[in-house]
């Protein structure tokens, strides 16, 4: 979990797009009038079919057959989420697997997996006391000392939903407090009393790939979640998440590519690709397997505030580049400029599910043809589902009307 030195990249002026963007809020989104979209049902699916398969979904990933599922019950009070490509526990998992949970209205499950996260994920001392080992072994043995960003932000966004959702429990079910606390520590570390590092950029308001590297992951940026952590965070530290609401907002302007809405997996504070510590990281300067969730994270914002009309123009975008430049090469590999490399994608069904949940921000044509590949693809089985899966579900419940706020 470690990363040398500071990166080379000029940081950009992006007050301009800051502004553009605050002057231009031409939609109420469902914050404001509490209506979801169910595109499906806007293309003509009918309702029952929807929630059928909404809820086939979650039924076949948690409890599917051995082929199907990756959701593993442990005694009679926890549960895990496997990486079955990996063969670990993520905290990406983990929390994903939570939100899922909230979503679809199973405390049972939710409460089971956060009590794994918090009995072996937990770190308990060291410079990265009280945040979350990013990976574990299934027998919940720590594979790693350190966290990962996104695990941590789709942990307090799940506890807030559920403390929301289902009231508070007591100590680690108190959800509200527990998600405070995780927020308190990924901007204060750092600070006297607070040992380590910090999960954001604080000055530049912009997520981390890792605590100790001077990059971004641009998946990682969910403004639509750091506008809900500026109501429900401390209160000291409201004015810090709207302003990463803002600053992720105005980067990921940059990190996509102006012409394919294509983004790398992990990002210079400018938007330019990483191309930097591939020895330790593997190649990340491309449209590959991480990159895959930014379009679903700019549609999800849309589709929440609708602050930012841009997100609607890069995801028109983005499905012109695959529908209409790349039509037969969907499991592609590309650079962000849509230079298709000999790789091919490791997450296929990612690549459909994340196109079809760009039409929450995208109209026309294009937006109908890739809800209709998306609607016709079924889950993924084998030892890379998990992934592919998740963002399928994440697609299955936000083109459905079911991916909301509580």
């Amino acid at each position: 979990n470690g990363c040398p030195g500071k990166l080379s990249g000029t940081q950009r002026d992006v007050s301009h797009i800051k502004e553009r963007g605050e002057r231009s809020r031409t939609m109420a989104g469902a914050f404001e009038t509490g209506k979801y979209r169910n595109v499906f049902a806007e293309y003509g699916y009918p309702e029952a079919e929807i929630q059928r398969r909404v809820e086939q979904t979650f039924e076949t990933i948690f409890y599917g057959n051995e082929e199907e599922r990756f959701y593993h019950e442990v005694g009679a009070d926890m549960a895990y989420i496997e990486d079955t490509g990996n063969h670990d526990v993520r905290t990406e998992g983990m929390s994903y697997g939570m939100m899922a949970c909230v979503q679809m209205n199973r405390r049972e499950e939710f409460d089971r997996l956060w009590k794994w996260t918090r009995t072996y994920m937990y770190i308990e001392d060291g410079p990265c006391k009280n945040y979350f080992a990013w990976s574990c072994a299934t027998d919940g043995s720590k594979n790693a000392e350190g966290p990962a960003p996104d695990g941590e932000e789709y942990f307090a966004m799940a506890l807030f939903f559920a403390a929301d959702r289902w009231g508070n429990g007591t100590g680690i079910f108190h959800y509200a407090d527990e998600a405070r606390a995780i927020l308190r520590e990924c901007i204060h570390k750092g600070e006297p009393g607070h040992p380590g590092e910090p999960m954001w950029d604080t000055s530049r308001h912009l997520i981390k790939f890792i605590t100790n590297c001077n990059f971004s992951d641009p998946s990682y940026h969910l403004p639509h979640f750091y506008e809900l952590f500026a109501r429900w965070a401390d209160e000291d530290d409201r004015e810090f998440w709207r302003g990463a609401a803002e600053a992720s907002r105005a980067y990921l302007h940059l990190a996509c590519h102006p012409d394919t809405g294509l983004s790398a997996e992990y990002a210079e504070y400018d938007g330019t690709p990483h191309e930097g510590d591939q020895e330790i990281f593997g190649r990340h300067d491309w449209y590959y397997s991480d990159a895959y969730r930014t379009i679903a994270n700019i549609a999800m914002d849309w589709l929440w505030f609708g602050r930012d009309p841009w997100q609607q123009e890069i995801a028109g975008k983005l499905q012109s580049f695959y529908c209409e430049k790349q039509s037969g090469h969907w499991d592609g590999v590309f650079l962000t400029d849509g230079t298709l490399l000999r790789e091919r994608a490791l997450h296929p069904v990612a690549v459909i599910a994340v196109n079809a949940e760009a039409s929450l921000a995208a109209k026309g044509e294009n937006a109908k043809e890739c809800i209709r590949r998306f609607w016709e693809t079924p889950l993924r089985t084998g030892e890379r589902r998990y992934y592919d899966n998740f963002l399928y579900l994440f697609a299955m419940l936000a083109l459905s009307g079911n991916y909301r706020i509580y």
